[in-house]
């Protein structure tokens, strides 16, 4: 079945003409999937039309299985799709407002080297009211409703899969959250994480979606990053700085690097040198993060004395800098690592996933 959580308010609307309702019964409905409610529990609406609805249609496509909640306040969810895969996000609490990192993909693609998440290769795309659906799972989660009374208030798409690689459904996804009498989350409270798909960054920029743009760079040498960015063997530094000045002139938006700390392998003084050299004068600021380690690989994180004396060299050379905060590390915070130790446990345990009655 469809996923109506997925529509428009003006798709909803066509679907709605069709069964011969109202015109106002659109706007009702999609208030009440923002808010997380199924067809069931939507009792503005008359008992037929719920049910009409709830034989064509799935209302809520993602359901919480299992939460974890760091020491410091971050908390992270296991969600269960209907299909029966699992895919993760983690909550991340501010003095602004609740910060939800989402995923695009089930797996990835991209298999870089430090991150959990490709290490099973792509399971498959989620589809755009997947990814909205996590968002509204964890907004009813925290009591929150739609509008301004929304608990959920900036999302980052930087969790399980790259989001560019799965270019239509995040767009559409970007666009429903921020439709009036949803959630209504702006764009420009939406960071979107890429490890530098060259095309579709250029396709962004034209998309009139003022979200801040988030490469993963991780190296300033070629050669290197390769090592640990396959994807880098495709598209080379000097095309991805292309591609954010493309996008900074269609959105006036300051773009940012990621970059993690790896000891020994790009975090010396010759690595923020050619950093500095690289990126000096454009409009960008640069979050070094320490490693968050998997143990699947042999990668390992530096210190934090070491990170904040790899931001002053960027900082003395003229480059925006900060040390980003390390959260959930008692929770496994890495992309990746609360799905694959459940699937490991379940797989112990004998645990098949049917498809899901949500």
């Amino acid at each position: 079945m469809e996923i109506m959580l997925g529509r428009s308010k003006a798709e909803i609307n066509l679907i709605t003409d069709a069964l011969g309702e109202k015109s106002y019964r659109a706007a009702q409905i999609h208030k009440s999937l923002h808010a997380g409610l199924e067809f069931s529990e939507m009792t503005d609406l008359s008992k037929t039309l719920r049910e009409k609805l709830a034989e064509n249609y799935i209302a809520q496509p993602v359901k919480i299985i299992k939460t974890l909640k760091s020491a410091d306040g971050t908390e992270k969810f296991l969600f269960l799709l209907g299909d029966g895969n699992v895919i993760e996000g983690v909550l991340m609490r501010y003095k602004y407002g609740n910060t939800l990192c989402v995923s695009t993909q089930v797996g990835c693609r991209m298999h870089c080297a430090f991150c959990a998440s490709g290490i099973d290769g792509l399971i498959r795309n989620l589809e755009a009211g997947e990814i909205l659906g996590e968002v509204v799972s964890v907004n009813r989660y925290l009591s929150g409703g739609v509008g301004d009374k929304r608990k959920v208030t900036n999302v980052v798409l930087m969790g399980s899969g790259e989001p560019l690689d799965n270019y239509d459904n995040t767009v559409k996804f970007i666009r429903l959250l921020s439709e009036e009498g949803g959630l209504n989350i702006s764009a420009r409270n939406v960071s979107l994480s890429t490890s530098g798909l060259v095309p579709a960054m250029y396709a962004l920029g034209k998309e009139n979606l003022p979200v801040t743009l988030t490469v993963s760079l991780h190296s300033p040498f070629d050669a290197e990053r390769q090592k640990i960015m396959p994807v880098a063997k495709k598209y080379s530094i000097a095309e991805i700085l292309a591609a954010c000045s493309d996008y900074f002139a269609h959105t006036g938006r300051r773009y940012i690097f990621e970059y993690v700390l790896i000891r020994g392998e790009n975090d010396t003084e010759r690595h923020a040198a050619a950093l500095v050299s690289l990126l000096k004068g454009r409009p960008c600021h640069v979050n070094l993060i320490r490693l968050n380690e998997v143990k699947e690989n042999n990668l390992k994180s530096g210190t934090e004395k070491q990170a904040y004396a790899f931001s002053a060299f960027l900082e003395k050379g003229g480059i925006s800098a900060t040390v980003r905060r390390k959260m959930g590390e008692d929770i496994e915070g890495a992309c990746g690592q609360l799905r694959r130790r459940f699937l490991e446990e379940g797989n112990n345990q004998g645990v098949k996933f049917e498809r899901a009655d949500i």
